[in-house]
């Protein structure tokens, strides 16, 4: 398959946006994004031009290092709150009416902000988990993020200060200050909580994974939004519809690892171009 790049700065062309409405014209098309969709709603992403390089937290670090567990959660507690304030943007609005159209089957998203389901969209798959629930790792209890969040604030009245924090895509966010900070446990067992996200280190969910494939297995094209596809669980996906001649294309500012596998790459902002599909299709 050769690849057809389309270069642009931030807004895809009339010409490049037709060439893509008309590839996936009366196909039902399933939706891959991550989080180059959700800058523009003011949620940074981890490999776009001008980010900081950081390190996420590790599964096996959050277990058996107590310390970076409280930096964990004292940070991620700042980040929920900036989490919260987000709104969908554009492409997620834009997605959602391809969906209320009847022309895209649904969206796996590698975001964890839940801003997809706020836009309106009805069937996704939150492939690494959502910010908005916190789960016990001993008795498996799942309790909503704001409760969690109170019981927080009560027990470290210091966490309201601290703005002047680097905000990640997973929620996590540059707080150095944890001497003395108290961890939530499971109201029910006692047992450690964790963010309902998926860790570096852990793997995705059999059942979530499942019902990406699922949705690709069902579709007729493949639309890759804001994603370098550095992930694992995005390749496995992006291969699944290769293998299965798929049309591909992959909508992102920067290069990915699905650029020589796509029919189109349009190097343009994931908002804008949707929305301009959305035009096109959707009328």
């Amino acid at each position: 398959m050769t690849t057809k790049t389309i270069p642009v700065a931030s807004v895809a062309p009339a010409a490049a946006l037709d060439a893509v409405a008309e590839l996936l014209r009366g196909r039902h098309t399933a939706v891959l994004t991550g989080a180059g969709l959700s800058t523009d709603s003011g949620i940074p992403d981890y490999r776009g031009k001008g980010a900081p390089v950081r390190t996420p937290m590790n599964f096996d670090t959050f277990i058996n290092d107590e310390r970076a567990r409280k930096r964990y959660w004292a940070g991620s507690h700042v980040g929920w709150h900036r989490f919260r304030a987000a709104e969908p943007n554009l492409g997620h609005r834009s997605l959602a009416r391809l969906e209320l159209s009847g022309l895209i089957s649904g969206v796996i998203t590698q975001n964890v902000d839940g801003l997809h389901t706020r836009a309106g969209s009805r069937h996704v798959v939150d492939l690494h988990g959502s910010l908005d629930l916190v789960v016990c790792l001993d008795c498996d209890q799942a309790f909503g993020r704001d409760s969690v969040a109170s019981r927080l604030e009560a027990a470290n009245p210091t966490l309201g200060t601290a703005d002047a924090v680097n905000t990640a895509p997973d929620g996590d966010a540059d707080v150095s200050d944890i001497d003395g900070f108290t961890i939530p446990d499971c109201s029910v067992c006692g047992g450690m909580l964790k963010p309902n996200v998926v860790f570096f280190g852990e793997l995705v969910p059999t059942v979530k994974f499942t019902e990406a494939t699922a949705l690709v297995s069902g579709a007729e094209a493949l639309i890759i939004a804001g994603s370098s596809l550095f992930v694992n669980s995005g390749i496995r996906l992006l291969e699944q519809a290769r293998r299965r001649k798929l049309p591909i294309v992959v909508i992102n500012l920067g290069e990915t690892k699905g650029d020589g596998r796509a029919m189109i790459k349009l190097e343009a902002g994931t908002s804008e171009s949707l929305a301009g599909l959305a035009d096109r299709l959707a009328g």
